[in-house]
């Protein structure tokens, strides 16, 4: 997979809009086996190949990579509001989702199995980036971004979710889906996966979920195709273990 951008909101000239992408694989300068286009600074990959693979993401969206902001995941709920891109690509440690109010700045979020998402409301100028696993559903780092988005004016949320594991490639351990079942059950499948007796999550279905619960409607939701672990154009850490990250970017 290479670069999918799209548009959220007015295409007519001057009209507000959102500018998202969506990263995968194919098309960078990372040797393996991060090949090829890793974003992460963060997994070991040489630092100037991750940096052009950078420039040629920002492109996509139309910015510099100093408007950039990344963050780097944990898998928790805590959200963080962006003001400005640093001097050098900013990669914000502890924070799983980031929201901001000002144009020209690109939030970024890296993923490898996990769920990445973006957020806007064009006609209040707000946009959000979300990485979101299993802990993160449980967690409940989606509803947590929109809760901050809203307490910044918006109320007309519409969502890309990028490519993430799917449901037939994701067994789990019992002790994770007694974890997970209480507040999530319509993630957990045992049909789905080719061993009956071993339940799968379905993570992507805990965002859509997550997302309706939180009132942004489900015809308002856009979900681009692709499981990481079986396609070969996307990174994906449960197939491969070292690897890189692909990201989704989105701008006002």
């Amino acid at each position: 997979m290479k670069i999918v951008t799209g548009q959220l909101g007015s295409v007519a000239p001057g009209g507000r809009s959102a500018i998202w992408a969506a990263t995968g694989r194919l098309g960078g300068h990372s040797r393996p086996p991060f090949d090829e286009l890793n974003l992460a600074s963060y997994v070991g990959d040489a630092p100037e190949d991750v940096e052009r693979n950078l420039q040629i993401a920002a492109t996509s969206i139309g910015l510099a990579t100093t408007n950039l902001v990344l963050m780097k995941g944990v898998h928790g709920a805590q959200v963080l509001i962006v003001e400005r891109g640093g001097p050098v690509p900013d990669v914000v440690p502890g924070f799983d989702a980031l929201v901001t109010k000002s144009p020209g700045v690109g939030l970024v979020v890296l993923a490898a199995d996990c769920v990445p998402l973006v957020l806007a409301d064009v006609v209040n100028q707000v946009v959000g980036a979300v990485h979101c696993g299993w802990r993160g559903l449980t967690a409940g780092v989606v509803p947590a971004a929109v809760e901050q988005m809203r307490l910044l004016g918006a109320d007309q949320l519409q969502a890309v979710i990028g490519p993430s594991i799917c449901v037939k490639c994701y067994p789990v351990p019992p002790e994770r889906v007694l974890e997970v079942r209480a507040g999530l059950p319509a993630v957990i499948s045992a049909a789905a996966c080719p061993d009956s007796e071993v339940p799968c999550l379905d993570v992507g279905a805990g965002v859509r979920a997550q997302l309706a619960a939180a009132g942004v409607s489900p015809r308002k939701v856009q979900t681009l195709a692709g499981c990481t672990a079986h396609t070969a154009g996307l990174f994906s850490y449960r197939r491969d273990g070292v690897t890189g990250r692909q990201g989704m970017l989105v701008r006002l």
